[in-house]
């Protein structure tokens, strides 16, 4: 039986099944045998405080599956309601093409490949709401 290997690095905590686990002070690899174990590496966590951008606001919806604090089909409304809003103001054919693959990996419960494709997501949106921040506001004389 296979099953899903996690490499930590010195020092590095994951959560799994509501659990924080500390490697110690050298790397490390192990293998969840366990099929549906909820298992999310804190690095890749966006803190709750953080989420204030309509990608990461998705990416959390995501996270919040993998590390089952969300129910698949409360996760999957809501990613599919998420993704749809982003379809709709994203029109660059790599953005929606990775929406959409996201959206299909959510479908499939997949959550943490759906999570992994919003992140990368992140700069592109930062860089856009950087653009948008720089535009100067038209002004009626």
């Amino acid at each position: 039986m296979s099953g899903l290997k996690l490499k930590l690095r010195a020092g590095e905590q994951v959560l799994i099944n509501g659990v924080v686990l500390q490697n110690g002070d050298r790397a490390a690899e192990m293998t969840v045998k366990t099929q549906g174990a909820h298992i999310l590496r804190l690095r890749d966590a966006i803190h709750p405080s953080d989420v204030n951008t309509p990608v990461k606001r998705v990416c959390y919806v995501a996270q919040l599956a993998v590390a089952g604090e969300a129910t698949a089909d409360a996760a999957l409304g809501d990613l599919t309601r998420g993704i749809a809003q982003l379809l709709q103001v994203f029109r660059e054919d790599t953005i929606r093409e990775t929406l959409e693959t996201a959206l299909a990996e959510a479908r499939a419960h997949n959550f943490y490949r759906c999570m992994q494709l919003l992140r990368k997501l992140l700069p592109y949106e930062a860089l856009v709401l950087a653009r948008g921040k720089a535009r100067p506001e038209k002004v009626d004389a």
